[in-house]
Order: structure tokens, then sequence, then C-alpha cells
């Protein structure tokens, strides 16, 4: 990692009040982006509650969040964040042969509505950097407005997360190998 992993005991109050936030909160540990952004307490402060909404408080269910997120860890090819993130989506329901081609770069077949549209919304939204009329409204029809807010909200944090974790090259725990 390109910058110090901190010690509780090494950091300052700031640094320290977000680091207990975030334990305290139901990741439980400050891991992956945390351990830089706690380098910058106001932005560690802002990310990590964001980052509790996109991941645990949005409209979306589970399982159309981690799609949306690894969609996104792959298309940053942020190994920490399909690590991080891959089994979470395989648990939350999404089909292993959806990871799979994900992973390889492969364009999924998919069963359900939702999660065709978000994989296309999310892989035009990165690919394109915006949505014609027509994926908007099907978006809009399958996932409703708030649905929408709530699917960009987590594709911009998890690529800010992805960004984060390629800059500063934060490494996969020990003994886990990269996936691509």
């Amino acid at each position: 990692m390109r910058v110090k992993n901190l010690a509780p005991d090494e950091m300052n109050a700031d640094q320290r009040r977000v680091y207990d936030d975030i334990i305290a909160g139901p990741r439980g540990r400050a891991e992956g982006p945390h351990k830089v952004w706690l380098h910058s307490p106001e932005l560690a402060d802002s990310g990590q509650r964001l980052g509790a909404f996109c991941r645990y408080g949005s409209s979306l269910p589970a399982r159309l969040s981690e799609l949306a997120i690894i969609v996104t860890g792959r298309f940053y090819t942020a190994h920490y964040e399909w690590y991080a993130h891959a089994s979470l989506a395989k648990k939350a329901g999404i089909d292993d042969a959806i990871v799979d081609a994900i992973r390889d770069q492969r364009t999924p077949t998919f069963q359900a509505a939702d999660e065709q549209i978000v994989y296309e919304i999310a892989h035009t939204l990165h690919r394109e950097h915006r949505l014609s009329d027509e994926l908007y409204a099907r978006g809009v029809e399958i996932l409703g407005t708030q649905g929408m807010v709530d699917l960009v909200g987590v594709l911009g944090y998890y690529a800010l997360v992805s960004l984060t974790l390629n800059a500063f090259e934060v490494e996969l725990p020990e003994g886990v190998e990269r996936e691509f």
C-alpha cells in the first residue's frame, strides 16, 4: 500500500473518531479504502457514511447493489473490490455464472429483468458515461425513480472506492490470489 496503514495509537483525534465510527458501524472493521481515507479524516467520515447508505440503506435489494458493485469493481480492475464483493453478490442471490461472466468480461445471461437492467445501466454508464433515453426509461420502469437514483449513487461511490484501491495499491489479504 502506498500510504501507511495507521494503527489506532498512531491516529490523531479526528482520525481516531472516524476509525471508531467505522468499526462501530455495520462493517465492524476499517479495511480497503477506509485504511487510505483515514489519512483525510473528513473524506473518511463522509465516505464511510455514504458507503454505509449505499451498501446497507439504499432502496435496492442487496442482490442488485452487489451486482452493481462487482460490475464497477471489474470495470476498474479493482482486485480488492472484486475480492470483497464477488462472494457477497453470490450470497445475495446473483448466480455463479453471472459472477463468472462479469469476472471474465463476458456479457452475462440474466433471467431476472431487474438484474438485466442494473447490469446494462452499470455497464453503459461506466463505458459511455451516459444513458440513452430508452435505457433510462426502462430503468425507471423496472427500478423506479428512487431505485435509479440509488443505483447511480452506488455506481459512483464504488467508482470512488475502486479508484482509491487502485491508486493507493491496496493489497489483497495474505494468501488471497487475484481472480483476473
